[in-house]
This record gives C-alpha cells, structure tokens and sequence, in this order.
C-alpha cells in the first residue's frame, strides 16, 4: 500500500502541472466542419496546407486520410520528410473524421468504411453511402474552399480504412488515380472483397491508378492478404499494384511505412536516359540573378549541377527538358530559345530562379 501511494503522489502533481499549459497544436493545419445530407452525421476535416500556399496561385493534388483523428499527426510528419527529400510534390492533406457531440470512432468507422453488413455490427455496411458523400459534398467543399486539383487524388487509410480504400478502387475507381492500403481488413464478411475484386478485373479504364499494400508479417491476416495480393497482381487489369510484407511488423505498425512509401510510389517520376547530344546542350555554366555561376556538366549520361566545386547534385531526367534530384525537393526546367539554350528554372522548397546560360 505505501508504494502504491508513493506512486500516486509522484503522478497527481504531474498531471496538475499538465492541464495548466496549453495543448501542442499541429503547425500549418486547420480544422473545418461538415455536415452531411447523404450520411446524416457532422464531419470534421483536418487540412494541412503546402508551406508556400499563400504565396502563389497555383492548384494542388489532394490526399483524403481515413481515420485523421488517430494518423493526422503521423501523415504530417511523413509528408515534410517525403517532400523535404524531394520524393513526392508540395500536396494538401485532407484528414476525415467524424463530428458532433462524444463521436465513438470505432463505431463510425464500422458503418462508413464497410461495403456489407457482416450480421454482427447492426450499423456495417455504409462504405456507399460514404462514397457517395465524399464525391457529392467533400470534394466540391475542398474544391471551393481550397486550390485544389480535382484530378489526381489519393486516397488512403489502414484496416477498416484500408479495405474502404480497396472498395473504392473496385467500386469507383475514377474518383481517385492513387490508393493506399495498409493491413486492409480484407477478411470482412467471409472475405466478400474477392467479389468486388473480380467485378474490376474486367473493368476498363482511360488512365491505370497506381496501388500500394501492405501487411504486416506478424499478421494473423497475413495468408489472406498474400493470396488476395497475388491475385491482384497476377491480373492485367487497369491498376499498376505495389504489394509488400513488412517485416517485424504487426496491424497498427504497418501505417508508417505503408503511407511513407505508398507517397513515394505514387507520386514516382520517370528516370529517362536523354540522348548524349541532348546533355552536351544543356552542359555549361549558368548565371544567377544575384552573380553566381552554376555549372552542369555530362557525366556517364547523368545531368551533374554543381553548385559550388564542392556541392554536387546528380540529376535525374523526367523529360528531355525536365530534371530533378533524388536527394532534396530540386527541379530544374529548361527554357529553350528556339534551338538555343536560354537557360532554365531552378525550384527549390517553394522558391525559383532564372539561371541565364552564358557557356
């Protein structure tokens, strides 16, 4: 009794001292509401915005987050190492969860994330109704309110979230060109997502989305998903599909890296060999705006910068005139005057700048 005391009065003042200071609120973000005719139910969005958002005037692509009220936080995190790295584009985040008075998540989840009812949770089965809400009202609420792209979306969630993300790409695959799955939840209702699974097989589309899933190799579920995988990628149906066992993985663990390299595929450039004559064009130095010289050299058929003599950047080529770095946000853009190299852009972090060609 003594230590448990003992404990009890190291904790209480802990836990005094804590409510008085204000709670660490997620930079760049905000919190919009919803209310829904479709599903009858207030949503709350958390939107994260790229960091240069104000200054400019240009459209971006949108990322919808299933279940913000526990993986907001960790998408914001993995998105400024993603971007920071130069692996995927400035984005918006869209987080969705659920509003109102006392709102219990699991239970929501199980009613907006589930195609079918599997006759034990009375509310399953609303994934539809869902859908229909989020093509209805939150993609013109984001697009009205926001500079966001309508085409190009992502979506992505885990378990529950990530079998709403599997239905999606079966059921309404036009509504997004990415998805990604972590530990998709695909043993709901007697493995029922094989049926939607081999409806899309035969489905033809203008534009082949991109797929990534995971499991986790301490997974239960896990001879599941691999035969479900498997057969997903053994089909030459409209979707290019990423499949992956983590390693020393369990369900919620899955989330990090699933969404961190789920980014990184979808948001993947081309990695072009342009021909030698089309590098020695563009081989020489260049002049900043403030005096500094810039040089681009052709080495083993790579696009070289060279900031100073001692920073080295390898660039890789998107297009012929398109290049950029696989270590930091770095893009260059050539601008061409008529056969004559004029010069190119220079973007970085949010910012530009002419480079004029003068060798």
């Amino acid at each position: 009794m003594y230590r448990y005391l003992t404990a009890l009065i190291f904790i209480l003042p802990c836990g005094s001292a804590f409510a008085q200071y204000p709670q660490v609120a997620i930079p760049g973000s905000e919190v919009r509401k919803i209310n829904s005719a479709i599903v009858k139910q207030d949503y709350e969005l958390h939107i994260l915005l790229p960091g240069n958002y104000a200054g400019n005037t240009k459209k971006y692509p949108v990322v919808y987050l299933m279940d913000s009220q526990w993986d907001f936080p960790l998408v914001k995190s993995l998105y400024g190492q993603q971007y920071y790295d130069g692996f995927i584009p400035e984005l918006i985040i869209v987080g969705i969860t659920w509003g109102g008075v006392r709102p219990d998540p699991d239970s929501l989840r199980a009613r907006d994330y589930t195609p079918t009812s599997d006759g034990r949770i009375q509310q399953a089965g609303g994934a539809d109704k869902f859908l229909s809400f989020m093509k209805e009202e939150l993609f013109p609420f984001v697009e009205n309110n926001y500079r966001a792209l309508d085409t190009g979306r992502i979506l992505m969630g885990c378990s529950l979230g990530g079998l709403f993300t599997l239905y999606t790409l079966f059921t309404q695959p036009a509504l997004f060109d990415g998805y990604i799955a972590a530990s998709p939840a695909l043993g709901w209702d007697n493995q029922v997502m094989q049926k939607f699974e081999k409806e899309f097989s035969g489905a033809k589309l203008k534009s082949r989305a991109r797929v990534y899933m995971t499991v986790g190799d301490v997974e239960r579920s896990r001879p599941v998903y691999q035969k479900f995988a498997a057969k997903m990628t053994g089909r030459n149906y409209p979707a290019t599909i990423h499949s992956k066992v983590l390693e020393n993985t369990g369900h919620s663990g899955t989330k990090g890296e699933t969404y961190s390299r789920g980014l990184q595929f979808i948001f993947r450039r081309p990695d072009l060999t342009p021909a030698p004559a089309v590098l020695s064009r563009y081989a020489g130095k260049y002049l900043t705006g403030q005096g500094d010289t810039i040089e681009f050299k052709d080495e083993s058929g790579r696009l070289v910068m060279y900031a100073s003599p001692g920073e080295k950047y390898i660039l890789s080529a998107a297009s012929d005139t398109a290049f950029y770095s696989r270590s930091e946000f770095l893009n260059i853009s050539v601008r061409m005057d008529g056969s004559k190299v004029d010069g190119c852009w220079l973007h970085s972090y949010g910012s530009s700048r002419f480079l004029r060609k003068i060798d």
